[in-house]
């Protein structure tokens, strides 16, 4: 198969989705590989280090579409890709449709394969391709999140781990996926009061056992939400329905129960966002207030530390990525339902519910498809 991984153009988006020893696995195993030039600087692999791993490095985007059968992405394609992609090519990338009307509509015009990492799910219901990255955006939340605390960057001015005499912050956490986990485990290293909220108690169970003492768990519901924001510095939303929008958890009217200069972070933006004031924004402008609290919500918060992310996000997407070059995507897809729950949109049809649901468009069963 012809392989081919385009620069990404999303804003600061430097992550790339193939590495050099990537494109080594493809070649041993016969396949092509294009890579456009420079398109992976930004995570630290030269052009030179691709082409010594047997890849053809391309001046030009337009190239790069061009000549592939499979298009290895890290984001979703933007407006100026939508014409690059030609009808029945395969696309392997995050897409979060049900956040993105005009991409779903552009993607079935295109009639193109589209199979989503995000809702790529294994049988224990885990979703392999999504974990690497939640697990990288959920450290940074905290991170960030103590950054725009500081009143310089519009936030209330408080320490997440205080000091002798003085008490720390406080951390609310929406999700005890592994957003939320990650989230919890670093605000508590720092030495942040903690409190995670989730709708499942077994899970909470488990957070229980596994966390340091100075985190806590509450069942998630509105009036407790309603509660533990009032003395809320710090909120991170991570709450996630796999290839569906996420639900508001905090509406508008709450924010007037915030003290000024709180800050929340929402992880869950690439799915439409658990805030309901929640808008995307980038790294170049990442915040904006509202109410006097603070809004980070960074529709890729990973690309901020590229060569980290790079490397946790191939290590899962290479073993799909040969499965559908060495099979193609419709034996890929037959044979291992891991890869079948990925399709989304394809040749036309949406056959994914949660992006049918989001967006009102009639839905395709999968299995039609073989």
């Amino acid at each position: 198969m012809i392989i081919g991984v385009p620069k990404e153009i999303k804003n600061n988006e430097n992550r790339v989705a193939l590495t050099p020893a990537g494109v080594t696995e493809f070649r041993k195993q016969g396949h092509e590989v294009y890579i456009q030039a420079e398109a992976g600087k930004g995570s630290g692999f030269s052009d030179e280090e691709y082409a010594g791993a047997g890849a053809t490095i391309l001046p030009t985007i337009e190239e790069v579409y061009a000549i592939a059968e499979m298009i290895i992405k890290v984001k979703e394609p933007i407006e100026s890709e939508y014409a690059l992609i030609k009808e029945g090519q395969l696309l392997f990338t995050y897409f979060h449709f049900a956040s993105s009307e005009p991409l779903t509509h552009a993607m079935m015009e295109r009639k193109a394969v589209c199979l989503a990492y995000e809702t790529v799910e294994k049988t224990d219901r885990s979703l392999p391709l999504l974990v690497p990255m939640s697990e990288v955006a959920g450290r940074m939340a905290v991170q960030e999140g103590a950054k725009y605390l500081e009143k310089p960057m519009g936030g209330f001015g408080i320490l997440l781990g205080g000091v002798a005499g003085v008490k720390p912050a406080n951390v609310l956490v929406l999700g005890g996926g592994i957003v939320g986990t990650q989230s919890a485990k670093m605000a508590a290293g720092l030495g942040a009061n903690v409190t995670i909220v989730d709708i499942s108690l077994p899970r909470l169970r488990y957070l229980e056992d596994i966390m340091p003492a100075n985190v806590d768990t509450v069942m998630s519901n509105e009036y407790n939400i309603r509660e533990l924001i009032k003395g809320a510095n710090l909120i991170i939303g991570g709450v996630l329905i796999p290839g569906a929008k996420a639900p508001s958890l905090i509406t508008r009217d709450m924010l007037k129960l915030m003290k000024p200069g709180t800050v929340m972070v929402d992880v869950a933006i690439d799915q439409g966002g658990c805030f309901e004031t929640s808008r995307a924004t980038t790294h170049e402008h990442p915040i904006y207030e509202v109410d006097g609290v603070v809004h980070y919500c960074v529709a890729n918060m990973p690309g901020a530390v590229p060569y980290t992310s790079t490397l946790a996000l191939t290590n899962a997407t290479l073993p799909y990525a040969l499965q559908l070059a060495n099979q193609g995507w419709k034996t890929a897809c037959t044979r291992n339902e891991e890869l079948r729950k990925g399709l989304n949109v394809v040749n036309g049809k949406v056959v994914f519910k949660g992006v049918s649901e989001a967006w009102n468009l009639p839905y395709t069963d999968v299995k039609e498809l073989f």
